[in-house]
């Protein structure tokens, strides 16, 4: 059985597949239908971003899909970015824009609480879809740290940790990252009726 998964960027696509990994299932990135369509994220909420996607992209490609939308919301500036945090800086996209901004936006201000949210969606070919959220807890630092992750993580670090996403290595940060806890309970709510999916239509 193929899924979907709504997205090019190798980093997530690589997170979702360690994360749900189920027998008989393959996944598949946006990458491999050249032809299909970008679906615009224009949703007021992570909720919305994550459905549009996922049933559009089902239906369009007549496999199950799942997609998903996540951001950084902090306390300091009304939950900014969020649905707005791959862009926040402006276009084009570039994670270094957007942490500089951030550290801008954060001068002078005490309350450096954060959290990661993630919204998945699973849709099936027909356009059901059902969602999932997850999050994470921490503060965003003064000065980047760390070679891994992407986006945010070199500033953001989790509640009861010292070190950043970016720090940390991939097994430790899917345990605790947004993505990692959305993908959990999707896995728990949706991996038996992926699998008997599966079981009935092999790869």
């Amino acid at each position: 059985m193929k899924i979907l998964i709504a997205s090019r960027n190798a980093h997530k696509i690589q997170e979702i597949r360690e994360i749900f990994d189920l027998p008989g299932v393959e996944w598949v990135s946006t990458a491999a239908f050249p032809d299909l369509h970008d679906v615009e994220e224009d949703g007021d909420t992570f909720e919305a971003n994550a459905l549009k996607k996922a049933t559009e992209l089902a239906r369009a490609t007549g496999l199950w899909a799942l997609a998903d939308d996540s951001g950084l919301e902090v306390t300091a500036l009304g939950n900014a970015p969020g649905v707005y945090s791959a862009r926040y800086a402006g276009e084009p996209c570039s994670h270094a824009n957007n942490n500089a901004k951030l550290l801008r936006e954060l001068e002078g201000k005490t309350d450096r609480s954060a959290r990661f949210r993630c919204v998945a969606a699973l849709s099936d070919p027909a356009g059901r879809a059902e969602t999932v959220s997850g999050s994470c807890p921490g503060r965003i630092i003064e000065k980047l740290r760390g070679a891994a992750g992407f986006g945010y993580d070199p500033l953001f670090v989790p509640d009861g940790f010292e070190q950043t996403f970016a720090e940390m290595g991939n097994e430790q940060k899917n345990q605790l990252s947004h993505r990692g806890r959305a993908l959990a309970q999707a896995k728990e709510k949706w991996g038996a009726l992926i699998a008997s999916n599966a079981a009935r239509y092999p790869a």
